[in-house]
């Protein structure tokens, strides 16, 4: 009975496994197998699954003939990429010395608090991913949080709940192309 129950494992993993070769090939083969593509590659390939699984980026070594240290490598030195499996919407809060003195830690525990989650984890549901930089270069604007490329500005506790009801309400059936906008401290 056990080795049953690993074949049947086995079998799903390996219909994962080679789904995910198949997208990687695609992608490869989008740049034309350019070695020198690496950085838009993994870029794609981390957009299709909101990471960079390791077996694609084996897969990724053996089709554009690189080391594996080395694709491994651009994929560790740029905080952009991400080896584990990351939410469908990223949420930045800013924590540097303007946000943090305007109230940014509120703001952080509020996101915290909502989510369920603590800053560098991704909910159950693989919704969000809550994450804190340094500075996001927008001060004035400040406490600032970033979802998806958006900058909010002059966030607040009270605001968070309404912020994250959007972007829940965009996830069901829309996808990020097609969701509403949102402006700046809405």
């Amino acid at each position: 009975m056990l080795s049953y129950l690993q074949g049947v494992i086995v079998k799903k993993n390996d219909r994962k496994t080679s789904s995910t070769l198949k997208k990687a090939d695609a992608i490869v083969s989008k740049y034309g197998g350019s070695r020198d593509s690496l950085i838009s590659i993994l870029q794609d390939v981390q957009s299709e699954y909101h990471y960079l699984p390791e077996e694609a980026i084996r897969h990724l070594a053996k089709r554009l003939d690189l080391p594996l240290i080395q694709v491994f490598g651009v994929a560790t030195f740029f905080k952009a990429f991400s080896l584990t499996p990351r939410g469908e919407h990223i949420v930045s809060v800013c924590l540097g010395t303007a946000c943090h003195v305007r109230g940014a830690p509120g703001v952080l525990d509020e996101l915290e608090r909502r989510l369920g989650i603590a800053a560098g984890q991704t909910t159950e549901d693989m919704k969000f991913t809550l994450e804190t930089v340094n500075c996001l270069g927008a001060c004035a604007l400040g406490p600032i949080v970033v979802i998806d490329g958006e900058y909010f500005g002059q966030m607040t506790p009270g605001k968070v709940k309404g912020t994250l009801r959007k972007f829940r309400k965009a996830s069901k059936g829309k996808s990020g192309k097609e969701r509403e906008k949102i402006t700046v401290g809405d």
